[in-house]
């Protein structure tokens, strides 16, 4: 007669989904810390091939911030800053393109990126702009 061996119960594994979400809270409440307000979070454009913005603050000067966060557990392969290549930097700018044209006069616009890795959070202002993307 066999017997069963005790089973310790099934914990649900993190998906990538929610620690991208975790990372872009962690984000979001260290630039209100530095006195941005949240305009939007995760702005899609309609349709397939566009792209997305986690954060889209205003500063204090009424600047229009267009955040790109990333987590990375390791530095590995460069870490969080180097995943965000060209590629990733056109879609960015494509989302960003998108979300101005409903705006009747846009703002002074820049594009930051928020690391969020095992060392902490790093705020990387004017990390690229969309001049040389198109």
């Amino acid at each position: 007669m066999g017997f069963l061996s005790p089973r310790s119960p099934a914990t649900p594994a993190t998906t990538t989904k929610q620690v991208g979400d975790a990372a872009e809270d962690q984000a979001l409440s260290y630039l209100q810390a530095q006195s941005l307000r949240l305009v939007s979070r995760n702005y899609r454009t309609p349709g397939r091939g566009g792209g997305e913005i986690d954060l889209i603050m205003r500063a204090a000067d009424g600047t229009l911030v267009f955040v790109e966060v990333r987590k990375r557990a390791s530095r590995s392969f460069g870490g969080a800053a180097a995943s965000v290549g060209t590629s990733k930097q056109r879609r960015i700018v494509f989302a960003a393109r998108h979300y101005l044209m409903r705006l009747g006069t846009p703002p002074p616009c820049r594009f930051d990126v928020v690391l969020v890795e095992s060392k902490g959070v790093q705020w990387l202002q004017a990390a690229f702009d969309a001049s040389g993307l198109f």
